[in-house]
């Protein structure tokens, strides 16, 4: 180790950049949610558990905006599928 650092040029910040269109935050998740996600990514070989609920949270939000009349017909074609 040096005895004195230049640290001038230092910038002040994380030092790995956000990817764009993602922000960190920070939230508090029941321990049994995050073992079931770290859970499926072991299952599944690796990855990433935080890719993992965030894929999770896009589908919600995008089964949240669906009409009423599409969110029945699309139940009601996979209980069919499963029943069939």
């Amino acid at each position: 180790m040096k005895k004195e650092y230049d640290f001038s040029q230092g910038k002040r910040g994380p030092v790995v950049p956000v990817a764009t269109g993602k922000s960190r935050v920070t939230i508090r998740l029941d321990d049994t949610v995050l073992e079931w996600f770290r859970d499926q990514v072991d299952g599944a070989g690796g990855g990433n558990y935080q890719s993992l609920i965030n894929q999770a949270l896009r589908e919600y939000v995008e089964r949240a905006r669906e009409p009423l009349e599409s969110t029945l017909r699309r139940v009601i074609r996979e209980e069919l599928r499963r029943a069939g």
